[in-house]
């Protein structure tokens, strides 16, 4: 269904790749624009090359309030109008565009690479000039074992003006990949694409594949589906209080919540063999069952890990040095998460009830309703404090699920996917919205496939958070977000 400016779906809906309305450059501009002002927000946005220096883009605006994604294309060569300028949340899908396809975005506010050189080879930087204005430089190696990335910030004195950050050093070319496929190798890149989310990741792609497959999955699958990704969220959520905590030096929340966070790693392990979810969902269902024993097994440690992660938290929340710490540092106003397009725990601290699981639902998420958690401050504690929320309300979508698990198989047969297919796949992962788009060729193979990571849309809200902070709250705004680097680079 359509307006005939746009194919309108529902998440994995499939859809025939020719019934994408392609306009002219004015009219998809008109469109994106026009959906974004009344409400919708870029899902997506992405180039297929059609040879030198022109190329088709492909916009997925999602409709909250709706449940849909409206489809809409447009082919250029050479140039074309930036949509930034009037639609912010557009900005990195317009620079990995003219990165990929050797299109440039006219009148765009800052074009330059995402991902595909790296940065340090003379990729320009904002420069702030004026008495007592000093540059800080950091990365993009950094202390201990962590992903690159480099960070510059224009200060003043301590107070940070801008910040700049530049990723692409985990370029692996992902996407490139999974073209041609599905083979016995796709699966594995996708639960690698970012490795914390490995759950998430593979529930969007066998979604996808499903879908294009005409595959219902049985309902015993899409349960334990559920409880897999919920408990990688509380595994992550847990580890993100504790890191909070070790950021602002309060050491019983931070030792005691990375002790949890492991507890939750090993009841995914017990469900399927992998502490981070690996071999579990697979395309027609999932590879392991939780039969009485190990699902009783799993509830009593769910049951031990509750209690224990309750007590942790409340110490955070009852220590005033903590709190002062947290309030009001790095706070986001609604409106200019709006204008950026932020997904997941960043949005819902700002009071923007953005979750895939409520307005886009799919598989279990369909039947067994999560209330949104949101806070209205947008700060390092708001974003702390939804984590909180929602480890409650996962912990208590777990538990219902492993009570009542439904009878039957796990996993049927996958049949050759529809030719000249396309399908939008969502999913809410622990750090937001996860999107995949893909799309056959006449033989049913991916022609092409685009992997949108939540840390995609968010890491311009770190950069904004810091505005106007003292630089020494970078680590603590920067955990708060916590975002993905080989997520983002792919």
């Amino acid at each position: 269904m359509g307006s005939g400016a746009s194919l309108v779906l529902r998440n994995s809906q499939p859809a025939r790749a020719g019934d994408v309305p392609v306009l002219d450059v004015a009219a998809f501009t008109a469109e994106v624009q026009g959906r974004v002002e009344a409400g919708g927000r870029v899902v997506a946005l992405f180039g297929h090359p059609l040879g030198a220096d022109s190329a088709r883009l492909v916009a997925v605006l999602g409709d909250d309030h709706a449940g849909v994604m409206a489809l809409t294309a447009t082919d250029v060569r050479g140039s074309y109008p930036a949509l930034t300028p009037r639609c912010p949340q557009a900005h990195r899908f317009e620079c990995e565009v003219a990165e990929q396809c050797g299109v440039e975005p006219v009148g765009h506010p800052w074009l330059k690479p995402v991902r595909g050189v790296e940065p340090s080879a003379g990729a320009p930087f904002f420069e702030v000039t004026g008495d007592e204005v000093h540059e800080v430089a950091v990365g993009p190696v950094h202390a201990g074992i962590i992903e690159p990335g480099h960070f510059r910030f224009q200060c003043h004195g301590e107070t940070v003006m801008h910040l700049e950050i530049a990723l692409g050093y985990q370029h692996r070319g992902v996407e490139r990949a999974l073209v041609g496929g599905p083979s016995k190798r796709t699966i594995h890149y996708v639960e690698t694409l970012a490795g914390d989310t490995s759950v998430g990741h593979a529930t969007a792609h066998c979604q996808a594949v499903e879908a294009l497959a005409g595959c219902r999955v049985p309902a015993r699958a899409e349960v334990l589906r559920g409880v897999a990704l919920e408990l990688e969220r509380l595994a992550n959520h847990t580890g993100d209080l504790g890191a909070l905590a070790g950021d602002v030096g309060y050491l019983p929340t931070a030792s005691y919540c990375g002790r949890i966070r492991g507890d939750f790693l090993n009841m995914t392990a017990l469900l399927c063999g992998s502490r981070f979810g690996r071999g579990m969902v697979r395309p027609g269902g999932v590879g392991f069952d939780a039969d009485p024993t190990r699902a009783a097994e799993l509830l009593a440690r769910l049951e031990k890990a509750v209690v224990d992660v309750g007590e942790a938290a409340q110490l955070l929340w009852d220590e005033p040095s903590v709190q002062a710490r947290f309030e009001e540092v790095g706070a986001l106003l609604p409106e200019t998460c709006e204008a950026l397009g932020l997904v997941g725990v960043a949005a819902r601290a700002s009071a923007l009830p953005r979750d895939v699981r409520d307005a886009f639902p799919s598989g279990i998420f369909r039947f067994a309703h999560i209330p949104v958690s949101t806070w209205h401050t947008g700060d390092v504690f708001a974003r702390a404090y939804v984590r909180w929320l929602e480890i409650q309300r996962s912990a208590a979508f777990v538990r219902e699920r492993l009570t009542v698990l439904p009878d039957g198989a796990v996993r049927v047969p996958v049949g050759p996917l529809a030719a000249d297919g396309m399908v939008v796949s969502l999913v809410e992962g622990w750090r937001g919205e996860i999107c995949h788009v893909a799309r056959t060729d006449g033989e049913g193979r991916f022609a092409h496939y685009k992997v949108v990571d939540p840390s995609f849309h968010n890491w311009m809200g770190l950069a904004m958070a810091l505005r106007d902070q003292q630089i020494s709250d970078f680590p603590l705004c920067n955990k708060s977000f916590n975002l993905s680097y080989c997520g983002h680079d792919l």
